[in-house]
């Protein structure tokens, strides 16, 4: 098991080359189920995440090949099933779910569970499908559903789910009549996921907004689509070059994804120019105590929660952090406390009260984000830093201490 480790202190230079979002790969790779054939697409994140996906379309029979762009053949899907011993390691797993049943009509997927920084069910994933006509049952934590084909139909969300919009989107595609999604997911990964689609030969107005109508056809074709910029990555680099009192170019991200978070960042004091396809961001070292409640894009987002919070602990006042998605998305306070952090928790409501210095000290990593507010505190912090089980920052950052490295800071991998 590999770890970090950090020497803080060095405020960052340089550029950074922003990689490809790994929660619109995950979406897009499950699509290629809808379509027999090659499917190609660029820009695609090489991660944990992604390899575990590609083992999952392997299993039920796809052929994947991920060098400089990730093609994946689905002429010979053969097994209907997604194994628990693929599904537990990764939620987004449940997203073959749509496909199988729009193409197949059938599937047997493994629950996903819970995870770190949450239970997440999928019954609205479920209950969507029951309206398109599936019928489908529990049997030994492994979803069993089945439909002659499936129907459109018109389906509220009780509360907002990326991944519920985007399984009953993709299983609408090839429904038959129309379906409308109401309280659907805003997010980019979901308007990309729709695009795509929709190259494919699916009719889908609406992405983007609250309400989605998907017109089914008889069918779909492989095609290929260029990734669409992580801004969750974006989000934690403009962090970094804040907390280090830094100045870091971000190039090959997309600024109007992440206007919640730049808002938040420079009422924090950090200086932020946008163009086209990149951010500048430069930071005088004072960083001003801000506020901020997690909610639905295009709110401010819960996957950059942690870091903001680690940004935070070096400000000159008191902040508040709400987390308002996830139940126990606070896992990484007691080891930011490790690094001198003054955090006190109240239920779902953090207090962050400022403090002059963090000092470096071995912590562990809990899920993906926090993974990351852990190497942000280190990159500041006075002294060594161990950052332990990093395999959750693989899950979502492409060669995170590569790009750190290049910009100035002393961090290196290790065997733990």
């Amino acid at each position: 098991m590999d770890k970090l480790v950090i020497e803080g202190g060095i405020p960052l230079q340089g550029e950074v080359n922003i990689s490809g979002a790994k929660n619109a790969t995950l979406p897009l790779m499950a699509a290629s189920l809808l379509a027999a054939g090659k499917h190609t697409l660029s820009n695609a994140p090489k991660l944990r995440d992604i390899r575990t996906m590609q083992n999952l379309l392997a299993h039920m029979g796809a052929s994947c090949e991920h060098n400089d762009l990730l093609q994946i053949d689905t002429s010979d899907i053969h097994t209907l099933e997604a194994p628990y011993d693929l599904v537990k390691t990764m939620r987004a797993s449940v997203l073959v779910l749509g496909p199988m049943l729009a193409r197949y009509h059938r599937a047997r997927v493994s629950l996903p569970g819970g995870c770190a920084i949450g239970a997440r069910p999928i019954n609205l994933h479920l209950m969507g499908l029951e309206q398109m006509g599936v019928e489908v049952q529990l049997d030994h934590g492994y979803v069993i559903a089945r439909a002659d084909r499936l129907k459109g139909a018109t389906i509220s969300f009780d509360q907002v789910t990326v991944t519920g919009t985007e399984n009953l989107m993709m299983a609408a595609t090839l429904a038959e009549g129309t379906t409308l999604l109401k309280n659907a997911a805003r997010e980019p990964e979901v308007v990309a996921l729709a695009e795509y689609l929709c190259k494919m030969g699916a009719r889908i107005e609406g992405a983007g907004t609250a309400e989605i109508t998907i017109e089914g056809v008889k069918e779909l074709f492989p095609g290929s689509f260029r990734v669409i910029p992580d801004r969750i990555e974006a989000g934690t680099y403009l962090v970094a070059a804040g907390i280090t009192g830094g100045e870091l170019k971000l190039n090959s991200c997309r600024p109007e994804h992440l206007e919640a978070v730049i808002q938040k960042l420079q009422a924090a004091g950090l200086s932020i120019d946008a163009g086209d396809d990149f951010l500048r961001v430069r930071s005088n070292g004072i960083i001003q105590s801000v506020d901020i409640k997690t909610w639905p894009y295009p709110a401010f987002p819960t996957d950059m929660q942690a870091q903001f919070m680690s940004l935070m602990t070096l400000g000159n006042g008191v902040s508040v952090i709400i987390e308002q998605i996830f139940e126990n998305r606070f896992m990484h306070v007691l080891e930011l406390k490790r690094l001198g952090a003054d955090i006190e928790l109240d239920g779902r409501t953090a207090v962050v009260r400022g403090v002059k210095k963090l000092s470096g000290a071995p912590v562990m990593a809990t899920d993906l984000r926090a993974s990351a507010s852990l190497v942000l505190g280190a990159l500041a912090a006075e002294g060594i830093t161990e950052v332990n089980r990093i395999y959750h920052l693989d899950r979502g950052y492409e060669a995170m201490e590569k790009k750190l490295a290049a910009v100035g800071a002393r961090i290196w991998r290790e065997k733990s």
